[in-house]
């Protein structure tokens, strides 16, 4: 009998790619893929970051998942274009990260958002009447101000996730707490100033990125193949050749306005340009 082939995935470097907003789905499949990673026994993982940021749940437990990994996995993170605020918390994951040096990174801070719509609901003659169990059940009701205590409720509930912020930046890059605070105002730098800063390691591109994470791994450098977890197509791009590219504005537009809308009220680890 022939035995099919079976790849040697610890001669392999494995790469997952994070593009855009981080949120359930990237979570997902980002979780499954670091499983499936640990049990091919990969040596090495090449992090591709290319995000704004995210839900602060959602980049939390991909960044445990990251730091459980690194016990046994090499990890490179490499920020693309831009990998701020949660790209940024995902990226304190790896044991080493790496930036162009124009990549806009950075926006270390947490933001809340409410949307208040009382005017327009009253020039429309729209109101509510809410039964609530509690004073804060309707906490950020857009069909009013929040009230002051609900200022502080608020408040403190995001200065408790922007500590757990600047806390795991301070612990994953070995800086005092008080050095990250005094650039962690929100604030967006380049890969320059984020090495200089020591959030970054070394300037390079995905491909200096690649070779660090196959040196670390004791693998040849020229030689070592790369295994790609491939996001998942939706059905349509597979069936119609181009259908993809020829939808990306609206999907891209409907994504956001969706995220915006499903996350209202939640803190955020999200870059706003």
């Amino acid at each position: 009998m022939v035995w099919p082939f079976k790849p040697n995935y610890r001669k392999q470097i494995a790469r997952i790619e994070m593009t855009g907003v981080i949120a359930g789905a990237t979570r997902k499949r980002v979780l499954e893929a670091l499983k499936t990673l640990e049990e091919r026994k990969f040596p090495a993982l090449l992090l591709r970051i290319d995000s704004p940021g995210g839900t602060v749940g959602d980049s939390q437990e991909i960044y445990s998942a990251l730091k459980r990994l690194r016990e046994k996995v090499k990890i490179v993170a490499s920020f693309g274009n831009i990998s701020a605020s949660g790209g940024v918390y995902v990226g304190m994951g790896a044991q080493h990260v790496m930036a162009n040096p124009g990549t806009i990174t950075g926006s270390i801070g947490v933001i809340l958002r409410g949307n208040n719509l009382e005017r327009l609901l009253q020039k429309v003659g729209v109101s509510f009447k809410v039964i609530k169990s509690g004073p804060y059940k309707d906490i950020l009701a857009f069909d009013r101000e929040l009230t002051e205590p609900e200022q502080s409720i608020l408040q403190e509930l995001i200065d408790t996730s922007y500590q757990q912020f600047v806390q795991t930046v301070a612990d994953a890059r070995s800086l005092a707490v008080e050095t990250v605070r005094s650039f962690a105002d929100g604030r967006i730098f380049t890969g320059q100033q984020a090495k200089d800063l020591g959030i970054v390691d070394r300037l390079g591109t995905e491909e200096d990125a690649r070779r660090w994470a196959a040196e670390l791994a004791g693998l040849d450098p020229e030689k070592a193949p790369v295994y790609t977890f491939e996001e998942p197509k939706p059905l349509l791009s597979r069936i119609l050749p181009g259908s993809r590219q020829a939808s990306s504005g609206l999907g891209a537009g409907f994504g956001w306005v969706e995220f915006e809308v499903s996350t209202s009220g939640l803190p955020l680890w999200l870059y706003r340009p």
